[in-house]
């Protein structure tokens, strides 16, 4: 057996990590109408971008796909809880599936913005990263005038057609310091461009890179629990590299390598808001086995947000919910 990595290290928990209100309710939207509605259930992508998640979910009965066309008729259908374009919407409808929509309430909340400033006469430019679902269902909810952009280059040469009528939106879970510079570079170049009463990036996301700037100046290393596709895990860290502590992300405890902690005396954990509790304390104990003694939480924001769920999958708690079906 090999010897521990470290000797006598101390673990620091950022406040808050791991789940969001957002994250909650949609997962509780999948398992509720598993419970109600019996297998399979068909989610169009990822419900979160969280492998343990997903495969959960699998598990329990539920088919996750890309395609209408490969959910059959009059199934039930779970829109992800990033959102999707009003095409995906009308394609549902139209093919007759009983749809429950996860889209996190905050992305909705975008959604509704760009819907009512675009019969205002606004175009928009939104920050955010190509490829990601989020941005593809935002962009999707108009047919054209909606521009994307990524970085600070991205907006030289963006081409809108109505920079007196200008808006900006945001991907919910991007860089809180990057969407700042592009947003102050879209500003720069169109004064007159209409910014959002309150940011489009989320309070979890917000919160949780506060917590990593809070943490990564007093430890040696580190560690964000969460999955390659998440967006908002990877800025975790990528923040903490950037204020200049090494930063390794995982998607549990085996991905762990021994050598990232030899000499550490300090390790830092957090995980991303669609990673679950479960995969933190199996990364606790695995530290541990490397020779961690003492875990110790750092204060943080406590997050009291919960979203209503939708109609038609009832208001008891999950247990209760469960047993009324049995």
């Amino acid at each position: 057996m090999s010897l521990p990595a470290m000797n006598d290290a101390e673990v620091l928990l950022a406040e808050p990590r791991g789940f969001c209100a957002g994250v909650d309710r949609a997962i509780e939207i999948v398992e509720r109408a598993l419970v109600r509605f019996g297998r399979p259930i068909y989610v169009r992508h990822e419900i979160v971008h969280n492998t343990y998640v997903v495969n959960d979910l699998k598990a329990k009965g539920a088919i996750f796909i890309e395609d209408l066309a490969d959910v059959p008729p009059g199934a039930t259908l779970v829109f992800s809880a990033h959102g999707v374009s009003q095409a995906v919407r009308q394609e549902a409808a139209q093919r007759g599936f009983q749809v429950f929509d996860a889209t996190c309430p905050l992305v909705t909340k975008v959604h509704v913005e760009v819907a009512k400033l675009s019969k205002e006469g606004y175009e928009f430019i939104m920050i955010g990263h190509k490829g990601h679902p989020e941005v593809e269902g935002t962009m999707g909810q108009l047919h054209e005038g909606i521009y994307l952009v990524e970085d600070v280059a991205d907006v030289a040469t963006v081409a809108v057609t109505r920079p007196d009528r200008l808006a900006v939106v945001t991907q919910t879970t991007l860089s809180v310091d990057d969407a700042a510079e592009i947003l102050n570079a879209v500003k720069a170049r169109f004064p007159l461009v209409r910014e959002p009463k309150k940011q489009d990036i989320c309070y979890a996301t917000q919160n949780r890179q506060d917590a990593v700037k809070l943490l990564a100046p007093q430890v040696d290393v580190v560690v964000v629990v969460g999955s390659p596709t998440s967006s908002n895990s990877n800025r975790l860290r990528e923040l903490a590299e950037r204020l200049g502590t090494p930063a390794y992300m995982v998607d549990g405890a085996d991905d762990l390598q021994a050598e990232w902690f030899e000499g550490r005396q300090r390790v830092g954990l957090t995980a991303g808001a669609s990673a679950p509790d479960v995969l933190v304390q199996q990364v606790i104990a695995r530290l541990r086995e490397l020779g961690a003694l003492a875990v110790r939480r750092l204060p943080g924001v406590e997050e009291t947000i919960e979203f209503p769920l939708p109609k038609g999958l009832g208001d008891k708690s999950m247990a209760e919910f469960a047993a009324s079906r049995s």
